[in-house]
């Protein structure tokens, strides 16, 4: 078991029921490294739809997907019921024709529909498709639901509300595609009901072709973000989804006990890996329950998160950053949240984006005030080519680290510059993209390890146990005018943590200039409380206020005194008030800020930090 690493004057972390850092590091004379973990990988499930077959069998009255229903309350359905419904569902695919070449294409949100939806398709041996929201309802053209649409060629749409959906259907469907909808019919188009759908007898024909499925059937197309050009469909098999369930499992120090419902609670969309793949998957494994949180890490949706919170006590919560510090503030101010949200609770979880010092001390002092102990915090980190690859599977207290392989993973460090860049080989990797040998062929070195893009070191060299901390993207780094390379995920990293409990999050600018600057958002409620201001003050008052802008000032200059010249001196700083925009991809669906996204879209600030005389609103350190 985990040995909690203890502080004096502080109280012992929790138990972390997972086993200590143990890996193999290799090293050849041209730099390259390689990693890999020495647990093995345990015993893999057929299927993710073989795996629900098995839990429907052992709990078929315990609830799996919870959901709010239209007055407010929970509505659950059992891993029984949705067992029979996408049986039902894969009746009516196998029925129409579908198959491997054939995909069902998901609009929607998250809902209990939905994943019947996904799981009864997966059972008939259909991939799902399932595409990002703002895809089909913020979108003017439509251009990446065309795209999608294009590449994968669906047999079958489904969306919960027609109306919602309807011009999208209508503008990029073509007439062959069926349509499947919660509630309401799309103009012009023959709309089955869902309600119909999982009526269909279950026929012979799902053992039939549940028989076929292997390891290497195709179980889903996920889409990159499409940041940087058009999305790319990776090809998700069964394989890559359930060695990620068993790497998990292998690092477990006690078996599950089958009669405990561990309760989770999840607003990531399903479109992408962490929700729709890894916290899925795995809540089917530990026979829980997982409720669907409408709510999001904004201002305007983050209450519904806190509703939720009053009823739903989480064995493990997963989320980004940015929640983990509205979560914090809230909790700050209200005992009873602060009770049913560690009342359960043994460890959590934050990935995309490094944790501040700030945010990670304010949520283990909330947790010592209310447990006597601090809590685990671990994080995942990985890609939609890859699952999860890495993982902090022991008790640290430093924040940052993106952990060590997880067990049948092999990493390979690069030298790339001044960098090591990742690649990685292992069960949890896709084969490759739909319809793009090119970009398939590109993405593999010639050992076949996948490129992430990414650059990682070790946190101490000399004990690669202690894990390997992210170290920005290649593509992302820039050289200053001068010639000076700037690693950007470090430094934007840093700053936050320098200038806490004032910043937020930033992107770094100044490709081709003579020095660095930056783009931030503040945290609200930290940059109030250096003010002095009530919380009735505006978000502009509050940014513009002296003592943001000289403790700002005075963080920055301590940062830039420490730090290692021109490559990391922060000279100009903009505070924006205005959020990151889903719409314009400056964050993405789970509430990651895209760096480059960031820049093109706020190329009218970045004119401004870089002009000859600074404006009013550029702070200069």
């Amino acid at each position: 078991m985990s040995r909690a690493v203890e502080t004096p004057s502080l109280p012992p972390f929790k138990v972390l029921k997972q086993k200590p850092a143990k890996i193999t590091v290799t090293k050849k004379d041209d730099g390259t490294v390689y990693v890999a973990s020495d647990y093995p990988l345990g015993e893999m499930h057929r299927s993710t739809v073989h795996l629900l077959e098995e839990k429907a069998a052992l709990h078929p009255a315990r609830n799996f997907i919870g959901e709010r229903d239209a007055a407010g309350a929970w509505s659950y359905i059992t891993y029984g019921e949705a067992n029979r419904a996408a049986n039902a569902v894969a009746s009516a695919l196998i029925a129409r024709g579908l198959d491997q070449t054939t995909p069902l294409m998901i609009l929607s949100s998250n809902s209990i529909a939905h994943g019947v939806m996904m799981l009864g398709a997966m059972k008939a041996a259909v991939p799902v498709a399932p595409v990002s929201v703002p895809y089909s309802v913020m979108s003017e053209d439509f251009a990446k639901l065309r795209h999608v649409v294009a590449l994968t060629k669906p047999k079958m749409v489904f969306a919960d509300k027609a109306t919602v959906f309807a011009r999208a259907i209508t503008t990029v469907m073509p007439d062959d595609v069926e349509v499947v909808t919660l509630e309401g019919d799309v103009p012009g188009r023959k709309t089955i009901a869902y309600a119909d759908l999982i009526q269909t007898p279950v026929s012979a024909d799902v053992a039939r072709v549940m028989d076929t499925i292997t390891h290497d059937t195709v179980a889903k197309y996920l889409f990159t973000s499409g940041s940087t050009g058009m999305p790319k469909g990776v090809l998700q098999t069964h394989r890559m989804m359930m060695s990620l369930v068993a790497a998990q499992e292998a690092l477990r120090t006690e078996a599950a006990d089958p009669d405990d419902v561990p309760e989770s609670l999840d607003w990531m969309p399903w479109n992408h890996i962490s929700a729709g793949n890894i916290a899925f998957n795995g809540n089917i494994n530990s026979g829980g329950t997982v409720h669907l949180d409408n709510g999001k890490p904004v201002p305007a949706l983050f209450g519904e998160t806190i509703k939720n919170l009053y009823d739903v006590s989480p064995r493990v919560f997963g989320s980004a950053p940015v929640a983990f510090a509205m979560l914090a503030e809230a909790m700050e101010k209200d005992p009873e949240l602060r009770r049913c949200f560690f009342a359960k609770l043994e460890y959590m979880a934050y990935g995309g984006a490094t944790l501040s010092s700030d945010i990670y001390d304010r949520m283990q002092a909330l947790a010592i005030a209310e447990t006597g102990h601090r809590i685990p915090l671990t994080t995942m980190y990985g890609a939609t080519e890859t699952q999860g690859i890495t993982v902090v599977h022991w008790i640290t207290e430093r924040v940052g680290l993106i952990g060590l392989p997880l067990p049948g993973i092999t990493l390979k460090l690069v030298p790339n510059g001044t960098k090591l860049e990742v690649r990685v080989k292992g069960p949890t990797v896709t084969p490759g993209y739909l319809n793009d040998p090119k970009k398939t062929a590109e993405a593999f070195d010639e050992e076949g390890y996948y490129s992430l893009g990414d650059a990682a070191k070790f946190l101490d060299p000399d004990k690669p146990e202690e894990g390997l901390v992210f170290d920005g993207r290649v593509t992302e780094d820039f050289k200053l005018s001068s010639g000076t390379w700037v690693s950007t995920g470090t430094l934007r990293a840093e700053v936050v943590a320098a200038c806490s409990p004032l910043l937020a999050d930033a992107v770094v600018c100044g490709l081709d200039k003579p020095f660095i600057a930056l783009l931030a958002w503040p945290n609200i409620a930290g940059a109030r409380a250096i003010a002095g201001l009530p919380e009735t003050a505006t978000p502009d008052e509050i940014v513009g206020h002296p003592k943001v802008v000289a403790h700002l000032r005075e963080h920055l200059a301590a940062h830039n005194k420490g730090g290692g010249g021109s490559s990391t001196r922060i000279a100009r700083v903009i505070l924006m008030t205005e959020p990151p925009s889903i719409d314009g991809h400056e964050m993405t669906d789970k509430g990651y800020v895209n760096q480059r996204a960031t820049l093109e879209r706020r190329a009218h600030l970045v004119a401004r930090l870089y002009e000859d005389t600074a404006p009013a609103d550029v702070i200069v350190v």
